[in-house]
Formats: structure tokens, C-alpha cells, sequence
């Protein structure tokens, strides 16, 4: 039997720190499912889903331990099937997002689809440098699942009205249509 975890590591940024991560997996006879890895400032961050031997689960608890001791914030937690398998009637959409960055745009859209009982199943963001002006630009894409109650409610017009409001394009994509 296969147990899912999902392990969460920061810390200081060095070369090798992903190799070591994924050897560990490896040696357990685990498999990274999905996993999100940056740097971020001097820090580096992985997020990831392994499915592995049940019985391995802990014994990856105390391979961590040598991470831990080089200074590495690590956790492991066992976890069930995604929510968008428990929910089959639920739909998946794609948001994009892009223009002027302002302070609490993220919280203004998680916000709005949490009041709609919206999930968000992924959000990757970032900020770049506009050209010419050097203002910062904020990019967003968010993969979110939507209650079947919602259908025919125009969330989605709202949603982009609101983006509107704080000088925002929104794009919102069914994704079975992509």
C-alpha cells in the first residue's frame, strides 16, 4: 500500500539541496507526484507531493532528521486525494491576472472566491519590472475548482469586474475547453 506525503522544506539556499531531497525519495522508493521549488530572496523552498511504501513513511520522518540538523525547517504530512478528486462535480477553471501590483491584490481574490466557496487549488504569483517605467507589474495564474451552485451565477464577470476595479486584467478559462 502507497501512502501520499507531502513534504515542506526552507532554508538557506545551496547547490545540491534538490538532489539530496529527491535522492532521499528516491532511496524510500517514493515518487514526486507534483512539487513547487524557488528561491525565494536567500532562502529556497520545496513543496512536494511523494507517494511512497506506506510502511517507508517513517523512516523518511527520520531521514529528514539530518536536514533538520543543517538548519532546514522540513515537515512531513500524510494527506489524502486532492480535493478536486473527492469533489467530481466540481469544475476547474484557470485565472490569469496581470497589472499594476498594489498591496493585498492576493488577498482581494482569495477573498472573493473564498465568500464563494470557490477552492483554490494552486496560485503561483510574481512581480516583475515593468520596461520603460520600472513599476511593478503583478502576474498571477490560479487553478481553482468550482461548486456546481455557482454555475449560471456569472462569477467569473464578477470576478473580472472586480480585477477591473483595482486596474487588473482577469482572464478566467474553463480548463477542460484548453
Amino acid at each position: 500500500m502507497r501512502a501520499n506525503v507531502v513534504l515542506t522544506l526552507t532554508g538557506k539556499d545551496r547547490i545540491g539541496l534538490v538532489d539530496e531531497v529527491t535522492q532521499l525519495m528516491f532511496n524510500l522508493g517514493g515518487n514526486v507526484e507534483t512539487s513547487r521549488m524557488a528561491r525565494l530572496g536567500g532562502e529556497f523552498a520545496i513543496l512536494m507531493l511523494v507517494s511512497m511504501p506506506a510502511e517507508k513513511v517513517g523512516q523518511l520522518e527520520k531521514d529528514i532528521e539530518k536536514l533538520t540538523h543543517q538548519g532546514y525547517k522540513v515537515t512531513t504530512t500524510r494527506t489524502e486525494k486532492p480535493y478536486a478528486e473527492t469533489h467530481p462535480d466540481w469544475e476547474s477553471f484557470q485565472i490569469e491576472v496581470h497589472g499594476a501590483d498594489d498591496e493585498g491584490l492576493i488577498h482581494q481574490i482569495a477573498h472573493y472566491l473564498s465568500q464563494r466557496g470557490i477552492n483554490i487549488e494552486s496560485m503561483d504569483t510574481s512581480t516583475v519590472q515593468a520596461p520603460e517605467s520600472g513599476a511593478p507589474l503583478f502576474d498571477m495564474i490560479a487553478l481553482v475548482t468550482v461548486p456546481p451552485s455557482l454555475t449560471g451565477q456569472n462569477w467569473e464577470e464578477k470576478l473580472s469586474s472586480l480585477g477591473h476595479q483595482m486596474n487588473l486584467e482577469v482572464n478566467v478559462s474553463d480548463v477542460r475547453k484548453q
